[in-house]
């Protein structure tokens, strides 16, 4: 059974900075790139960043670059959102997403 279990999400002021994981089971994780999506009160779920198998390709939306950075430990089947600088635009329930689809998602509130 696939599964992605979210963690780390929180309440943060502005300028703060928190690390979201995602920890996966039920497939082969290092095969798959894995994508960080996020999703704002009255808005299209968004993707965030990307990050290819073995974590040789990065992607990030605009509005996260030079603030947010993807990484992986394919031994813990583990992926990784480090977030600095956040500000009040980036609250949003973060999910993270796999070859099957997202897991339950991580609530991050920016606000001061």
């Amino acid at each position: 059974q696939v599964q992605l279990v979210e963690s780390g999400g929180g309440l943060v002021q502005p300028g703060g900075s928190l690390r979201l994981s995602c920890v996966a089971s039920g497939f082969t994780f290092d095969i798959y790139t894995m994508t960080w999506d996020r999703q704002a009160p009255g808005k299209e779920r968004e993707l965030v960043a990307s990050i290819t198998s073995y974590g040789q390709i990065t992607n990030y939306a605009n509005s996260v670059k030079g603030r947010f950075t993807i990484s992986r430990d394919n031994a813990k089947n583990s992926v990784y959102l480090q977030m600095e600088n956040l500000k009040p635009e980036d609250t949003a329930v973060y999910y993270c997403r796999g070859p099957r689809g997202w897991g339950q998602g991580t609530q991050v509130t920016v606000s001061s």
